[in-house]
């Protein structure tokens, strides 16, 4: 039995030592930018500053963030068919190095376009609802829109398309990977939604 113990601990170190080894290598941007080019580019451009309102820019994203996204759509526990099919080839290697390739870009800057909405959205993004107890966008993605690194997503120049979209995907509950999102999203209406999705646009 001690025998058994004594190989069960050593095993257990062994996994803890190669877990530690693996967090602490270092990504390969060389490989990172060579997948993008190969896997990502089409869709979010070759920089990852995506000029396509559907498609999300990439580049400047915090790594952890991306990382965390590509996880989930290849174990489909965030539901999207394209990404779902173009992340199962990839191995949490080449997920690491894209993550941290785009981090390194340079964003491109957007504008808010609906002057008539503008602000509503800035009311909403400092301010929240508070009648409804909707938090300020702010407080989690930073006055700016930079985020918090390895916990809240980078928003500033998103395309105002693909956020709102993905504000009405966690109303409805077809994203469920943010459990944070659906309960702020499921409080907004669409005016409300294209307002401050608007007003992300053209922050920096």
């Amino acid at each position: 039995m001690k025998l058994i113990a004594s190989l069960i601990g050593a095993a257990a170190l062994a996994a803890l030592s190669l877990s530690a080894h693996a967090q602490a290598v270092k990504p390969d941007l060389g490989k990172g930018a060579a997948s993008f080019g190969q896997v990502c580019a089409a869709c979010h451009a070759a920089d990852g500053n995506s000029v396509i309102g559907a498609n999300p820019k990439l580049a400047g994203q915090h790594p952890e963030y991306l990382v965390k996204q590509l996880t989930e759509f290849k174990s489909g526990k965030r539901a999207n068919a394209v990404m779902s099919g173009m992340s199962a080839a990839l191995s949490d290697e080449d997920m690491r190095n894209i993550g941290f390739w785009l981090a390194s870009q340079k964003p491109t800057p957007g504008a808010a376009k609906d002057k008539d909405l503008v602000a509503l959205g800035e009311r909403i993004y400092r301010g929240g609802i508070a009648d409804r107890q909707i938090a300020a966008c702010a407080g989690c993605h930073s006055p700016n829109g930079a985020g918090i690194p390895a916990q809240y997503p980078r928003l500033s120049g998103q395309h105002a398309e693909y956020t709102a979209t993905q504000l009405k995907s966690f109303r409805s509950g077809e994203r469920k990977n943010s459990a944070q999102m659906t309960g702020i999203a499921v409080y907004l209406t669409d005016k409300e939604i294209t307002a401050v999705s608007d007003y992300i646009a053209g922050l920096r």
